[in-house]
């Protein structure tokens, strides 16, 4: 189990940006990795009522439990490593393993069977070190829908925030805010769900 704070910084691009910047920091299409996120929460939404999310990433055959909640910079990550039973178990019959992620959990929902996979969201993702944090291109896939967008990830906000603005200005891309990805499959399947097509 550990914990981090995460600080970010996130902005959609299209796909012709996407691959401009890929050109400019030697990022080939063999360094990204697939991974694939299943989101939990009650029918009800409790979790997303309380800003927080809670994913199980699988990639290379692991699988960790995550749950992100608000914090006074970025976001509280509480982080368990699980078995693929344990994933399957909490997947498909809601049986939630002991540890540090439920116990944080518990102060947010009362009834733990409640809790549903109601989605996985797939990102082809790779990495680069750029000015003291990393930056992060990613391509998702959901709902039949597909994005890019890159992100920041950096210890020390104001400076992140900095370089993060420049390189963007740098390579003529539009700075947009851009949702979580839970919150763009949220939002995804409650328009699909609507029938607004």
């Amino acid at each position: 189990m550990s914990q981090e704070i995460e600080i970010e910084f996130k902005n959609g691009v299209n796909e012709i940006e996407f691959h401009r910047l890929m050109d400019a920091f030697h990022v080939q299409p063999e360094d990204f990795v697939l991974q694939h996120n299943h989101y939990l929460d009650t029918p009800q939404f409790e979790l997303k009522e309380s800003g927080c999310a809670l994913r199980i990433r699988e990639k290379n055959e692991r699988f960790e439990l995550t749950l992100k909640e608000p914090a006074d910079e970025g976001l509280l990550e509480t982080n368990e490593t699980l078995t693929r039973l344990q994933a399957d178990a909490l997947l498909k019959e809601s049986i939630f393993p002991e540890g540090n992620v439920k116990n944080a959990v518990q102060s947010l929902i009362t009834d733990f069977k409640a809790l549903k996979h109601f989605g996985t969201l797939s990102t082809k993702r790779a990495e680069v070190p750029f000015k003291g944090g990393t930056l992060v291109f990613d391509h998702s896939f959901y709902l039949n829908k597909q994005d890019y967008e890159i992100e920041y990830e950096v210890t020390d906000r104001k400076k992140g925030e900095e370089i993060f603005y420049n390189l963007l200005n740098t390579y003529q891309i539009p700075a947009k805010p851009t949702d979580n990805k839970v919150k763009r499959f949220y939002m995804e399947k409650m328009r699909q769900s609507s029938g607004d097509e």
